[in-house]
């Protein structure tokens, strides 16, 4: 028998989970603390309803997906390491780095896997683009440009927590390094929380990168360029099929005291197509079978957090 993987949290994120787990054959059991709400998902799904203190003791799940309001994330998973789980816990993993690190300390300390939910990381698309740089294709790369542009997810939580998280699970392994200057311009529209901000990352290597998020843009935005020595690419989520993944071999050099340019036509390249949640899920369910580390990990989950706090501290 494979992994046993129960969810704790049937919010809008945490059902994602338990459809997909139910698609996968690997649910097993689903807990909320509203027992009402738990029981019926249980119903519709076939598993047995639970509260997150017995998810967490229960002998018959051998692994735990956290979807609860992130200051629930920690103190929840650290409970689940010491009972000997692996755990997959949504982004962002903590509101504070130290609380991030204790409990990477508690995974490590009981050896369990400790897993962030950084979903687009396992975007087919995302993941060419990836290889796509490290092979070399555009050069070095030098810049990044990422949108995360839309109206709406008006949740308690500011949207750089809300989602930044995504765009720079992307951008750090193109980048290789962790940043060593945040900058951020965050704009406070609706009420008391960011609705939209400008993120710039400066790396050692002299890669910059920025960042573009909005809750209240009137269009959407879902794109992610690599500006390298010999060429861009960019990846248009919303492009139709066919046209989501573009190199381009712009040109740009310096000519007497000043630049020059010359542009290219798109070149659109063959994609991969498979759902990032469901790769996600049963790449957790790979490591907790064969104790691989995983792909976005506990660095990953501390270093992001990390960011986050400098880009907008919490209660600023």
């Amino acid at each position: 028998m494979g992994a046993r993987i129960g969810v704790i949290g049937c919010g809008n994120w945490g059902r994602n989970h338990i459809r997909t787990l139910k698609e996968i054959g690997a649910l097993c059991a689903i807990a909320d603390r509203d027992a009402e709400r738990a029981a019926a998902f249980g119903q519709q799904y076939g598993v047995p309803a639970m509260t997150p203190e017995e998810a967490i003791a229960s002998d018959g799940l051998d692994a735990l997906v956290l979807a609860l309001p992130v200051q629930a994330h920690a103190p929840t998973a650290r409970a689940a390491f010491e009972a000997g789980k692996d755990v997959l816990i949504e982004k962002p993993v903590a509101l504070d780095p130290a609380e991030a690190e204790k409990t990477a300390l508690t995974a490590a300390k009981f050896e369990r896997i400790m897993m962030v939910g950084h979903v687009l990381r396992y975007h087919p698309i995302y993941q060419q683009v990836l290889d796509l740089v490290r092979s070399g294709r555009i050069g070095e790369p030098r810049h990044v440009i990422s949108n995360r542009l839309a109206l709406g997810r008006f949740f308690t939580m500011d949207a750089v927590w809300d989602l930044a998280p995504h765009d720079l699970s992307q951008v750090l392994p193109i980048a290789g390094e962790i940043p060593v200057k945040v900058e951020t311009i965050r704009r406070k529209v609706l009420g008391d929380d960011t609705d939209s901000a400008d993120i710039t990352l400066s790396f050692a290597s002299g890669m910059t990168a920025e960042i573009h998020i909005s809750r209240i843009s009137p269009y959407r935005d879902r794109r992610f360029s690599v500006i390298g020595s010999e060429g861009m690419l960019v990846f248009d989520d919303l492009a139709p099929e066919g046209q989501k993944l573009a190199i381009y071999a712009h040109r740009v050099w310096r000519e007497g005291s000043g630049f020059a340019c010359a542009s290219a036509e798109p070149e659109f390249m063959a994609t991969q197509t498979g759902m990032p949640l469901e790769r996600e899920l049963r790449h957790f369910i790979e490591c907790v079978e064969t104790r691989r580390a995983p792909l976005t990990g506990p660095e990953e989950a501390i270093e992001t957090v990390r960011i986050l706090s400098q880009a907008s501290p919490v209660g600023a």
